[in-house]
C-alpha cells in the first residue's frame, strides 16, 4: 500500500502505475488502483427512517445531513422530563431558601394560642361562667315551665273541642323544644362544677407539643440531608433529560467528512436498527493505492520512496511512500496488470 497525499481522483477505480527505482538500472513498474477510506456513519438509537437527502454518487461536506428518522415517543419524553426538572429544582430551591418568615409566625402564633387553651383547661372554669350558667338554666327553667303550662292548657281546650289539633301540636313542639334547651343547660352547668377532664388537659398538652415541634423546625429551616437529597433529584432529572436530549441528536445522521456517497439502500419508512450503518461514504482525503509486486522484488521496503502516474494524469508524477507489505504472498488478481 502506498499512500498518496494532494491527489485529486476523477473516477472511483483509477489504473495507476507505481515505479520502484532502488538503484536499478531498469525501474520496476506495477499496475493497481486508488482506493479511498470508506466510512459508514449511522444511529446509536434507531427507529424508523422519515427522509433520505442523499443518493449514491452525491458528493457531500462535513455537517451535511444525510438521512433523519422518526422521533417516535421521544419529544413527549423531553416535554415530561423538562417538567420533571423544573418540579425538583423548584423543591430544591426552596429547600434552600428556607421557610418564609410568614409561615414561621404563623407556627408561633399557633403555639400561643394552644398554650391558652391549655392554660384554661388547666385553671379550669371561672366562677363567673359557673354564674353565668346557672343564670342561663334557671332561664331555660322558666321557659320550659310557661311551655308545659301552655302545652296543659291547650290540651284541655283540645278535649272540649275549643281548640285544633294545630294548636295542640304546636304546644307539644314548643314544651320539648324548652325541655331540650333546659336539659343542655344543665349538662354545660354540671360539666362547669366538675371542671376540666385529665383526657382533655392530655389532649391539649400533646397538640401544643407537636406545634412546637413544628414551630422549631420552621426556625431551623431545612435540614442539611434534605437539601443534598434534592441537590441529587436535581443531578438525576438532569441526566435523564440529557439522555433524551442526545437520542433525538441521534435522530439525524450528518456527514462526519468531506466525501462521496457510494452506497445508501433506505427509503423513506423503512426501520433501522440501533448501532447500524446506514450508509457509505467515501474518504478521498486519504487515498491509498494495493498493488501487487512479483516475488523477485521482495526487498520493497515500508518508508520507501515511489513515483506515481495515473491514466487521468499521464505527463504528472506523484510522489508516494511504501506503508504496508504483506507478510503472506498471493495470487495477483485478472483485472490488475503486473
Amino acid at each position: 500500500m502506498k499512500k498518496i497525499a494532494g491527489l485529486l481522483v476523477v473516477g472511483a477505480a483509477l489504473i495507476v502505475a507505481l515505479v520502484f527505482s532502488q538503484n536499478r538500472h531498469i525501474p520496476l513498474r506495477v499496475s493497481g488502483f486508488i482506493e479511498a477510506d470508506d466510512i459508514r456513519p449511522g444511529s446509536r438509537v434507531g427507529g424508523r427512517v422519515k427522509q433520505v437527502l442523499i443518493e449514491e454518487g452525491q458528493s457531500v461536506t462535513r455537517g451535511d445531513l444525510l438521512i433523519e428518522l422518526e422521533p417516535y415517543d421521544l419529544l413527549e419524553r423531553r416535554t415530561e422530563a423538562i417538567a420533571g426538572l423544573a418540579e425538583v429544582t423548584a423543591k430544591h430551591e426552596e429547600l434552600v431558601a428556607g421557610f418564609r418568615p410568614e409561615e414561621i409566625e404563623e407556627a408561633a402564633a399557633k403555639v400561643d394560642q394552644l398554650k391558652a387553651h391549655l392554660t384554661l383547661l388547666i385553671n379550669g372554669p371561672r366562677q363567673q361562667e359557673i354564674d353565668s350558667a346557672v343564670a342561663e338554666l334557671h332561664l331555660a327553667d322558666s321557659e320550659y315551665r310557661l311551655a308545659k303550662a301552655k302545652q296543659m292548657r291547650v290540651e284541655t281546650l283540645f278535649g272540649q273541642k275549643s281548640a285544633s289539633a294545630d294548636e295542640l301540636d304546636t304546644a307539644n313542639t314548643e314544651m320539648q323544644v324548652a325541655a331540650s334547651k333546659k336539659e343542655v343547660k344543665q349538662k354545660t352547668l354540671d360539666l362547669l362544677k366538675e371542671g376540666t377532664r385529665k383526657e382533655e388537659i392530655d389532649e391539649a398538652r400533646a397538640q401544643l407539643k407537636q406545634a412546637e415541634a413544628s414551630w422549631q423546625l420552621l426556625k431551623n429551616g431545612s435540614r442539611k440531608e434534605d437539601i443534598e437529597q434534592a441537590a441529587a433529584s436535581v443531578r438525576k432529572a438532569e441526566a435523564f433529560l440529557q439522555t433524551i436530549e442526545d437520542q433525538i441528536k441521534e435522530l439525524k445522521i450528518f456527514a462526519p467528512l468531506d466525501g462521496t456517497i457510494e452506497a445508501v439502500t433506505l427509503q423513506p419508512g423503512d426501520l433501522v436498527g440501533s448501532n447500524v450503518p446506514v450508509v457509505s461514504i467515501l474518504d478521498w482525503n486519504e487515498l491509498w493505492v494495493r498493488c501487487y509486486v512479483p516475488e523477485n522484488h521482495l526487498d520493497i521496503k515500508v518508508d520507501q520512496e515511489v513515483d506515481v502516474t495515473i491514466d487521468s494524469y499521464p505527463h504528472k508524477i506523484f510522489k508516494g511512500r511504501v506503508s504496508f507489505v504483506s507478510r503472506q504472498a498471493e495470487f495477483v488478481p485478472r483485472n490488475v496488470q503486473t
